[in-house]
């Protein structure tokens, strides 16, 4: 393991990346970079950002900026936030405690995966512990939807009992997209680790994705046993009745969608291909960013997720009309480097750079971000 005194010589998120290529062993590093099929998607979100250029404002008095922002309603000290990521212990023992930790002291959101490797009771409370109430942010719950409506009733249930401030609900994988390194490296969940929130329902701890695999991955065989591809927006509704959590919606990508999911009274709408590993051709996010944010038309507030490695890529995020955007791999690549200390350094990097790129384009805050800083 890293020590934290090493982090300073990591500069950048690539930095990040390559180091935790040479501590991860494959299977676990291959799971966590992996994209779907021939991975175009994966590398279109990220020359999605190359697609824009900045149009720097001058003679602006920039002496104070302050990336602040709002979320739901709920303050961030920055407008970048973590997006949901299975078995983080996969990366570091304490997976998901340290990245509640960092985010806590970060005053920023971290989303829990329904795959998270620590009871999302643990988690709330390692984000309360650090700081996290005093400090701004939350704790979001990202929902699959099972066939079993008790058991997804149960975790919505439990989510807001616990302290969790949001349902992010992913739509995009009624199936999912196949990942040909986990097919190749026969993924399984390491004998020490279990889904930790689904310990209690049958047949559903993590010895479900270690056992035999038909497909080579043993999470590909999980998804096809429990999650429900006939789920539809009845069953949005349906969360939103059962819940006094506020909605958004995960992995749209489509003007008509984004429409249907205010229509359903969504509040949240996370603009996203899943990191590329869904649907491989399908369209970047940040070039799917601009027709949600005009369908939504201000009645939801609009995120994005994929591909987003710089402060300008957020920058150009929200001059697109995101309220916040997401970042997933590389809180990995800080998680698996140095804990919660590496996951703290990936969050600082990037407030460093926004707060550079705020600087040299004449915006003193977030709100300053608009459409005109931007050209294709």
């Amino acid at each position: 393991m890293t020590d934290a005194a090493d982090l300073p010589a990591l500069i950048n998120l690539d930095d990040l990346a390559r180091e935790a290529a040479r501590r991860l062993p494959t299977p676990a590093l291959d799971y966590y970079r992996s994209g779907a099929r021939d991975e175009s998607t994966l590398q279109d979100n990220r020359a999605a950002f190359g697609r824009w250029r900045l149009r720097p404002r001058v003679l602006v008095d920039v002496s104070q900026r302050d990336p602040a922002t709002t979320v739901l309603g709920q303050p961030v000290r920055l407008p970048l936030l973590v997006a949901p990521t299975a078995f983080q212990s996969m990366a570091w023992p304490q997976g998901e405690l340290a990245t509640a930790r960092a985010c806590a002291r970060a005053g920023t959101v971290m989303t829990l995966s329904t795959l998270s490797t620590w009871p999302m009771e643990a988690v709330v409370e390692a984000w309360r512990g650090a700081g996290g109430p005093e400090n701004g942010g939350a704790i979001w719950f990202q929902l699959y939807v099972y066939k079993d409506r008790d058991l997804c009733r149960a975790l919505v249930e439990r989510a807001h009992a616990a302290g969790c401030r949001a349902l992010v609900v992913t739509v995009d994988a009624p199936i999912l997209g196949t990942r040909e390194r986990d097919v190749r490296n026969r993924f399984r969940l390491p004998d020490s680790l279990n889904i930790a929130d689904l310990l209690d329902a049958a047949g559903m701890a993590g010895e479900a994705v270690r056992r035999g695999s038909p497909t080579g991955s043993q999470l590909a065989d999980f998804v096809y046993q429990v999650l429900d591809p006939a789920l539809t927006w009845a069953d949005i509704a349906w969360l939103r009745s059962i819940s006094p959590l506020p909605i958004v919606l995960k992995g749209v990508l489509r003007a008509d969608d984004a429409r249907r999911a205010v229509d359903v009274g969504c509040a949240g709408i996370l603009v996203s291909n899943h990191g590329g590993r869904q649907l491989d051709g399908a369209i970047a996010a940040l070039d799917a960013l601009p027709e949600v944010v005009a369908a939504v038309d201000g009645q939801a507030e609009v995120y994005m997720d994929g591909g987003l490695r710089r402060g300008t890529d957020l920058l150009k995020a929200l001059a697109l009309g995101a309220q916040a955007a997401f970042i997933g791999r590389p809180m990995v690549w800080g998680l698996s480097v140095a804990g919660e200390a590496g996951v703290t350094h990936v969050l600082g990097l990037l407030r460093a750079e926004l707060d550079e790129a705020m600087a040299l384009c004449g915006c003193p805050t977030v709100a300053d971000i608009g459409p005109d800083l931007l050209c294709r």
